[in-house]
Formats: C-alpha cells, structure tokens, sequence
C-alpha cells in the first residue's frame, strides 16, 4: 500500500486525502489545528465554488451542505458611473448553482471524517526541518499549505507570474440581515460590483456557523477608498467602514445592507495577496522532492471567486495523476508532468483574474456592455468564472468577440 503524507487541511489537501483514502492508499494528513479549532477560528476565504467543482466534490460523495447551504443561481454584474448610479447592471444564469459553505464549518466536517474512516491526522505546525525528516517515510509528500515557512519551497515562476506585488487589497465580513435584492426576487445570487479606480464588491450568499448568510468580499485598489483596514479593526468597525463604503460608492448595495450585522465575533478577514504562479517541485535538504498543490503553486487574486475552485480542480487532477501512475516512483519528473496537466486548467484562471484585475479593454468593456442586452451572452461570461476555460475561443481575441456578438443580430 502507497504511503502519502498531505500537509494542510484544507479543501485540496482533504479533499485529496479523502479521495486517495477511497481507493486504498495510506494517507497522513498534518493539520495545524483540530476540527474544534478550525470551527473556533477566524474566517479564511469566502469559498464561493461553482458548478463544476460542486459536481467533483458530489462524485466523492462530500457534498453534505447541498440541503442547507443557500443556492447562488446568477454571476450578477454592477458598474458604477460617476454620479453613484450604475451604468450597467445586468445578470447571467448559470447552468448549475453556485455554493459557499465556511470552510471553518466544512474542513472542520471533512477532517472528522477523514479520521473516522480510518485516515491518520497529526497535529502538528510543519516546518522545512520535520518535512525534511518526514519524507523519507512516505512514497509522496504532497504540501497544501499555501501559507507559512513550507511555501518558500517552491520558487516562484517568472515566466508565468504577472505580477510582484498585490492587486487589490481586501476585507471580508460575514453578515446577516441583508435584504432581498429586486433584481433578482426569489433567487439568491452572487454579485459583482464595480467602482472604476477604486474597487470591488463580490456580495456572495454563504453558510456559516449560525445558519445561512451573506458574505461581503471588498477589494480595493492599493491606495484608494476602499484600501482602509490595513489596521485590522475589529468586526463590528470593519463592517462599519464597509458599509460607509458602500453608502458612498454603491448606493444600491448599501440600501440592502445597511442593517447588516456580523455573524459572529471572528467572521472577518482583511490582507492582501500576490498573485503568484510557482514552480511545484520543492526540493529538502536531504535532496528529496515534495509536490506543491493549489494555492501553494498558483494564487490568485480573490477579485474572480477562484481559490477554492481551483483548489477542487488541482486535487482532482492530482487525484487522477497518482491513480494513473501506479506503483512507479514519484520522482521529480512525475510532480512536474502532474503540475503541468493541472496548469492546463490553471492558466486560464491565472488569465481571466488579470483580465478583471487591469483597466478594462475595449474587448472587455463590448463584452460587458453586450451582456446588458444579451442573456445568452450574460450567462456564457457567468460560466466563465464556472470553467474559465470556456472563455478562450471568444473573450479574448477581439475577432472572436466581434464574431460571437455579431452572431446574434444575422
């Protein structure tokens, strides 16, 4: 039997150990925290996953949230015009709904079942120094802790890394008692708004400790308005700040907010990240070779919904690759050829995240506008944060766009 240590308890590495435990391997998992400590701890992400990573979770049989958690059906999209008012609100469809549970309560459930299935958890912070002892007892050490010493493994890749330093900088806080949007009556949706020069707002539908709730996600750009928790205050001030945010850029989403109240004492977030594509092959001093997996090899900016996505897709693809490969060695060569089969996928995230993160193209902005008009075009831009591979034989080349859009009016 294959022995494969997973580093992080998050949704690629127990969604990875969870997987490889039902086809038969021995897996460890090392995880910083206990499930009681995970449910007790701050928020981390907003976790917005869409159709096609809900289906994989669905086909290992861990989707236990689809009863209760709320069910976002619509990508809707706001822009702000000078005077406070939107020059375009408009949304798409999607052919399957989207879902956010609090990874505080879901890690905290799949970490629980890993180990009553029979799955070995140690509790324990990783260090350079424990792995580089630990490998030498496992077939594959695969790290998921995109955070801490561990990442500096892994080089960053020039060739595919945009950027060096953030795009956005960001709070997050979980609410309740946002009102019902009229655009949408009766459907839950997630919502894109944004202010040109200052920022964004993604209003997410969400499920958290006590029960179905909303999630601001605000990301401003570096020096603007909306850049102004880098003290992090506490939960009731960032909300505060937020919502006075709201009531001067966006009128429209401060009116459905403005009675919003935190979900609990630890359900904000506020940094910034870099969005960084990283080589995967880590190497220990002992010279053995570790994988890199999901936000430990490629980040993105939050601004496009994709990190637990993502996350989902890599440990799928990982999940595939090991599975293929048999009783072969995971040599460097094997890790490398796994990254590259994710990246497939993965470059297109990387793409449509700088794409939404820049000054909008003129191809972009046509997009946008189309979508105003156009359902059909609306849902197919909504299906691009889905599968942001769909959008590369029209989005981007300015020819295909024109033909796309021009296709409707033949």
């Amino acid at each position: 039997m294959r022995k494969i240590l997973i580093v992080g308890a998050g949704q690629s590495g127990l969604q990875l150990a969870l997987t490889l435990q039902a086809h038969g391997y021995d897996v460890t998992v090392m995880s910083a925290r206990t499930p009681d400590e995970i449910r007790n701890g701050w928020v981390t992400s907003t976790q917005c996953m869409f159709d096609d990573a809900l289906n994989i979770e669905r086909k290992h049989g861990l989707n236990f949230f689809d009863e209760v958690a709320p069910r976002g059906r619509a990508q809707g999209f706001s822009l702000a015009g000078e005077d406070g008012s939107r020059v375009l609100n408009w949304y798409g469809i999607w052919k399957g709904p989207a879902q956010s549970v609090d990874q505080r309560v879901k890690m905290a459930v799949w970490l629980e079942l890993f180990e009553e299935r029979g799955g070995k958890v140690v509790l324990h912070g990783v260090t350079t120094a424990d792995l580089n002892s630990l490998a030498a007892l496992y077939d594959l050490v695969v790290v998921a802790a995109g955070k801490g010493e561990l990442v500096e493994l892994f080089d960053r890749d020039p060739r595919r890394s945009e950027h060096s330093r953030p795009q956005r900088t960001a709070s997050v806080s979980y609410v309740h008692g946002v009102e019902a949007r009229p655009e949408q009556p009766g459907i839950d949706d997630v919502w894109l708004s944004v202010v040109p020069g200052v920022g964004e707002l993604i209003n997410i539908p969400g499920y958290t400790k006590s029960g179905p709730c909303y999630i601001f996600y605000m990301s401003g750009i570096p020096g603007g308005p909306f850049d102004a928790f880098a003290d992090r205050p506490g939960p009731e001030e960032q909300l505060r700040r937020q919502l006075d945010l709201l009531r001067q850029h966006m009128p429209w989403e401060y009116e459905r907010s403005r009675n919003a109240e935190i979900t609990d004492a630890k359900g904000i977030l506020a940094g910034a990240v870099t969005p960084t594509v990283r080589k995967p092959v880590g190497h220990l001093p002992s010279g053995a070779c570790v994988l890199g997996m999901a936000d430990v090899v490629v980040i993105n900016d939050p601004v496009t919904g994709q990190g637990s996505n993502g996350a989902a897709k890599c440990a799928e693809s990982y999940l595939n690759s090991i599975l293929e490969h048999g009783d072969k060695p995971f040599d460097e060569a094997w890790m490398q050829a796994t990254f590259e089969r994710y990246w497939e996928y993965s470059q297109w995230v990387v793409k449509i995240t700088s794409t939404l993160l820049a000054p909008p193209s003129e191809n972009t902005q046509q997009i946008l506008g189309a979508a105003q008009a156009n359902e059909q075009v609306a849902a197919r831009f909504a299906d691009g944060l889905n599968n942001p591979a769909g959008l590369v034989d029209w989005f981007w080349d300015p020819e295909k766009t024109r033909a796309y859009l021009e296709s409707f009016s033949s």
